[in-house]
């Protein structure tokens, strides 16, 4: 048996003098480069957030589509740290392109992070299996300490842990935080900053054993690193992963010999290192942790599980959140949006009284505020509707949603990892192809790639809004149900049944067989994180204006410049035609100044390009308005909305109301007099934006991760074709 002694802390025995000048001193001329492990689900975020604050970015590691999120703390006044949040792992055996980042960092095989100290963070409610990845970091003699998190609900479960005696049988130093609440923060930063002065050395001892059929194999490869004095442990990963290591083709080769001299078989050693490792474990759990009677009443959380995650209840469930989620988007936002609207409208007509009669003034209100107000207008449903997914993943609700629909994913070709980057897509569909990363199976992961821009993203809620409200008669279903309400969620639930039935098509064709495991770790219930979700939208509002605003800027300022200028000569024959006019008939003036805009607006570049696009369109029940701004908006799909404020302000002219968009685009009409936006018009617009591909940057990404421009080429085919399809069928049944 092997005795705690072999583990016990050791701190350096250096005087008060030198303590206080050469480690103090290390610490100013070096700045600590600290990494945050942990296996998923653990609180590695929560804590990365409460050491860095605002002090934050965000970029992608070398060579990988991975997120690379690092940050700045402050250990004492004076004393800073870099902070960076590795991916989740279980264990030292990576499988995917995730685990294989921190694996290379944690073994010192990346060349862009190096890590001076590793937290780990362990689960305290679930701490037997959290402590396998933290022996195996300790076997690699690397500093290490242990923030032990989660003890509220270890506690809940009757679970008592002795830290004093965990930290004396782990050999490292062990700390209980609370990140969701800023608890244990400062002893931690205190731990580090001794870990940092080498106040704690790594336990001279290995956590196991030394494997017998190991141990000729590790000698000799120690002894070609003898410089770097590698640890028994980190000799076997060099054995074993030594293809993926940054090494000489000499070095490479010798290892290769070492491993035929001495018949080593890596799976026979790790499946020996597991079941050593879990015994050690079990021995420090029964010296360390109290836990109840297994028989004990279940967890609030296993209770309502049997009720969320109920084989026909549960799916009731999911559609009652889901239904009152895009209730709420317009429930709650309505007031705020009128507002907006309401604003700019009146803006643009007091301008317009004020300014000259310039081409300059002209830019400023329909270019420019007119571009503006299509922007601000939707702020506040993005930041509910992001306010209201974020509440959904705090309280752990997200991931019964994967586990539910698992069985449903399978059906067509997908498994339940299928189910987040799709719900991510409701985002944006760039992260949320990026996150397919961590689907294994190749044929799951491009599916998932090829459906997800199905998913309805934050950039069309915009369009969704503004046509629902054009369209649909603000008025209750069974007299407290929104119908706009009930119309948006049912164009959100089109996008996922048109993917599965995608998805279901495509397995047949896309021809790889593997199979696949779908393994989730459901998340204890807890109340949100309040400060998180303001955050959040905060956030997500500060994108869609800055990011999303500029791209509609330039191309409302586009667009007027294209939509105020035309060919010479047609212009001039409308403004003559209309001069004519007006002399004639003086007490017609205000109708025929409406119909002089509108006519310029036709004759213009913009009117030309539309007027060429419409015979293709005209069958969806579209105007050559509709055709500039389905051009437009595959820069971004939200772009529609400006395009639509520009093109209805151009046409507006100075002595327009201070009409709202809406209402401009509701007396729209076409040259027989019937009105541009009925029901059917659009609805089939709707539905061509739920299926078009519309975005440029969702191919670039999909180029990026399937390496090829054959996927994104056939995902442009077929999402267009569907949508005119599709589109052309509704417009067809509803005229």
């Amino acid at each position: 048996m092997i005795t705690a002694s072999w583990f016990c802390r050791i701190r350096k025995p250096v005087s008060p003098i030198r303590d206080n000048f050469a480690d103090h001193s290390r610490l100013k001329k070096d700045k600590l480069h600290i990494a945050l492990v942990g296996n998923p689900n653990s609180g590695k975020s929560s804590l990365f957030n409460a050491l860095t604050g605002l002090h934050q970015k965000v970029g992608n590691f070398p060579g990988v589509t991975v997120d690379k999120k690092t940050g700045m703390t402050e250990l004492a006044p004076g004393q800073s740290a870099n902070i960076i949040d590795l991916p989740g792992t279980y264990s030292l055996y990576p499988k995917r392109a995730d685990e294989w980042v921190t694996y290379k960092v944690l073994l010192n095989q990346d060349p862009t992070v190096h890590a001076d100290i590793v937290v780990l963070l362990a689960d305290a409610s679930n701490l037997k299996r959290n402590l396998l990845f933290c022996s195996q970091i300790i076997d690699l003699k690397v500093p290490v300490i242990v923030a032990l998190t989660m003890m509220d609900l270890a506690a809940q479960k009757g679970i008592e842990i002795d830290t004093d005696g965990l930290e004396r049988e782990l050999g490292i130093p062990v700390v209980p935080v609370n990140p969701r609440k800023n608890r244990g923060i400062q002893a931690l930063k205190k731990v580090i900053q001794q870990v940092g002065r080498q106040l704690y050395q790594t336990p001279a001892r290995d956590f196991i054993a030394r494997s017998p059929q190991a141990a000729g194999a590790v000698m000799e490869v120690k002894k070609l690193f003898a410089d770097k004095e590698l640890s028994d442990y980190t000799a076997i990963h060099y054995l074993t992963n030594h293809e993926s290591f940054r090494l000489s083709p000499s070095i490479q080769e010798k290892i290769e010999q070492i491993e035929r001299a001495h018949a080593f078989n890596p799976t026979r050693i790790q499946a020996d290192e597991i079941l050593q490792r879990y015994s050690r474990i079990k021995q420090i759990m029964q010296h360390t942790v109290s836990e109840p009677d297994p028989l004990q009443k279940t967890l609030f959380s296993e209770r309502l599980d049997d009720v969320l995650l109920h084989r026909r209840w549960g799916y009731l469930i999911l559609l009652v959140v889901l239904f009152l989620l895009f209730q709420s988007v317009f429930w709650l936002a309505q007031f705020p949006m009128d507002g907006i609207d309401w604003t700019f409208s009146h803006l643009g007509a007091s301008l317009r009284g004020i300014l000259p009669d310039t081409w300059w003034s002209d830019l400023l209100i329909n270019g420019l505020i007119a571009g503006l107000s299509g922007i601000l207008v939707f702020v506040p449903q993005i930041m509910i509707l992001f306010g209201l997914i974020t509440i959904l993943e705090d309280t752990g609700y997200m991931a019964r949603i994967s586990f539910l629909t698992d069985k449903l994913m399978r059906k067509v070709g997908l498994n339940g990892k299928s189910v987040m980057p799709m719900i991510s897509g409701f985002a944006c569909a760039v992260p949320a192809i990026m996150s397919t990363r961590n689907i294994e199976n190749k044929k799951e992961r491009l599916l998932t790639i090829l459906i997800t821009p199905l998913m309805s993203c934050s950039a069309r809620l915009p369009v969704y809004t503004m046509l629902i409200a054009l369209v649909i008669p603000r008025r209750d279903v069974l007299g407290i149900f929104s119908l706009q309400g009930l119309i948006m969620m049912g164009l959100y639930l089109l996008g996922v049944v048109m993917a599965l039935i995608v998805s279901y098509v495509a397995k047949w064709f896309i021809r790889l067989k593997e199979k696949s495991f779908f393994i989730l770790e459901l998340p204890v219930y807890r109340a949100p994180r309040w400060n998180n979700v303001v955050v959040t939208m905060i956030t997500k509002a500060k994108i869609f204006v800055v990011d999303a605003g500029k791209v509609i800027i330039v191309i409302s300022l586009i667009l007027w410049a294209l939509s105020s200028f035309g060919p010479g000569g047609q212009r001039q024959q409308v403004k003559d035609q209309y001069a004519r006019e007006m002399r004639l008939h003086p007490e017609k003036l205000s109708a025929l100044e409406r119909q002089k805009q509108s006519a310029l607006l036709a004759t213009s570049y913009a009117g030309i390009l539309g007027k060429g696009l419409q015979p293709v369109i005209h069958p969806l029940g579209y105007d050559w308005k509709i055709g500039i701004a389905l051009i437009t908006s595959f820069a971004a799909r939200e772009v529609f909305v400006g395009t639509m404020a520009t093109l209805y302000s151009v046409g507006g002219g100075k002595d327009a109301d201070p009409q709202t968009l809406q209402e401009r685009m509701r007396s729209a009409r076409r040259d027989d007099g019937s009105p541009v936006y009925t029901l059917a018009s659009g609805v089939s617009l709707m539905i061509f934006y739920v299926l078009a591909m519309q975005c440029m940057s969702t191919l670039a990404v999909v180029r990026r991760e399937t390496r090829s421009w054959k996927w994104p080429a056939i995902q442009f085919v077929y999402m267009t074709g569907l949508a005119y399809i599709m589109s052309f069928i509704a417009y067809q049944l509803l005229k």
